[in-house]
């Protein structure tokens, strides 16, 4: 790919260099003043849902590679925040515009993008997280409606969410993979139960999400009764590019960069360190590594191919590398490194000690590590699968 500015793509990148520029104030240290204001203001630009219809609440450009990837490198190189990336946007939304019905795009795409409406994921239960088809939230039909009872665990956002995508056995006599409907409703539902789960970063991030009962009407399910296996994996598709994204990878690695030229430990920068400095090279050069592989997706869907291999390596490539670069962004400062309370000492507010501990339970969610290296492994490589353990 021939990545040299062409004049037409010249001015395009000084048209978002001036945008930033001319709105620099209203994303002073990387955060928005108003999120939904600056999500607003993205999309009217074209620099948010860029190529979503306008007719669902997006901007309506056709795809561009090479724009888009202005855009990425003009926003990472201003420091501004790239608007909202949640389960709601970076998830259902590119899900129901592959296999959602024309009534659930026009209902719930542009809210979603707005920010007007919080989503959350009802996937992994106590005895199905890995084994994802094992799940045993089960859907009796009542008229036109269905009474859901089950739990669900792992719940990201639960407490604050409006609504939930949630995938429950509606048809119990199928194959596990086949019985499987995926389902949208409010999270007002009477019978829905949150309780939070506190995690070694010291919030309540995850959630048990129980159902008594939940009168949801059957129109709500998308993509069919009993294909909600291959909903699900059309929404685990997305999470992992979201997961694995090579513009929020470069991002971090800028602010370790700004980090280790702005400490010091004895009079030195951090960054003459060699031994520090070995360990950013060999990140740095990673993160280039995640960013072309990045434009290879890109280029693969553009031309309507399949991603093969690179697509299987995001989110376990991802996860892992952005927590090494906390890891770095730890060690480089040394005993200032474990603090995690406010403090006079502390560093970015505590980021680089909150992204450590989180980004070290992304390797597990989402998708293992290990299941993300036995997929690349019979999947991408062809290799035998993992044996079975023997029945008794």
């Amino acid at each position: 790919m021939d990545l040299t500015l062409t004049p037409e793509m010249a001015a395009f990148q000084g048209e978002v260099r001036a945008f930033l520029d001319a709105h620099r104030d209203d994303y002073a240290g990387g955060v928005p003043k108003d999120v939904k204001a600056w999500q607003a203001l993205l999309i009217d630009h074209g620099y948010a849902a860029r190529t979503i219809p306008r007719e669902y609440g997006g901007y309506g450009a056709e795809p561009d590679i090479l724009k888009g990837r202005i855009i990425a490198e003009e926003f990472i190189r201003a420091g501004a925040p790239r608007g909202i990336a949640n389960q709601g946007v970076s998830m259902l939304v590119p899900t129901l515009l592959e296999v959602g019905s024309e009534e659930q795009k026009r209902q719930w795409i542009g809210p979603t993008l707005r920010g007007e409406v919080i989503w959350c994921q009802g996937y992994s239960e106590p005895g199905a997280g890995s084994d994802l088809a094992s799940l045993q939230t089960r859907a009796v039909e009542d008229g036109d409606d269905f009474l859901i009872s089950g739990s669900k665990v792992w719940t990201s956002t639960a407490q604050l969410a409006d609504m939930i995508f949630c995938l429950v056995r509606t048809e119990p006599e199928a194959p596990k993979h086949e019985g499987i409907s995926y389902i949208l409703f409010p999270m007002s539902t009477p019978g829905i139960e949150v309780r939070p789960l506190k995690t070694m970063t010291g919030a309540a991030e995850f959630n048990e999400v129980f159902f008594t009962e939940v009168r949801v009407p059957q129109a709500n399910v998308v993509g069919g009764r009993g294909r909600g296996w291959f909903v699900a994996n059309t929404t685990l598709k997305h999470e992992r590019g979201m997961l694995g994204d090579p513009n929020a990878a470069e991002a971090r690695l800028n602010s370790l960069i700004e980090l280790m030229t702005t400490e010091t430990v004895g009079g030195e920068r951090i960054v003459d360190n060699p031994i520090f400095r070995d360990r950013l090279m060999a990140l740095q050069a990673r993160v280039f590594a995640m960013k072309f592989n990045g434009l290879r997706l890109l280029t693969a869907a553009q031309s309507g191919e399949g991603a093969g291999l690179a697509g299987l390596i995001v989110k376990l490539q991802g996860c892992e590398l952005n927590h090494q670069i906390a890891a770095l962004a730890i060690d480089a400062l040394g005993e200032l490194g474990i603090l995690y309370h406010d403090g006079a000492h502390l560093r970015a507010k505590g980021s680089w000690q909150r992204s450590y501990m989180f980004d070290l339970g992304l390797i597990i969610g989402g998708g293992t590590a290990q299941i993300q290296k036995n997929i690349i492994a019979e999947r991408g490589l062809g290799l035998p699968r993992e044996p079975s353990p023997a029945k008794a």
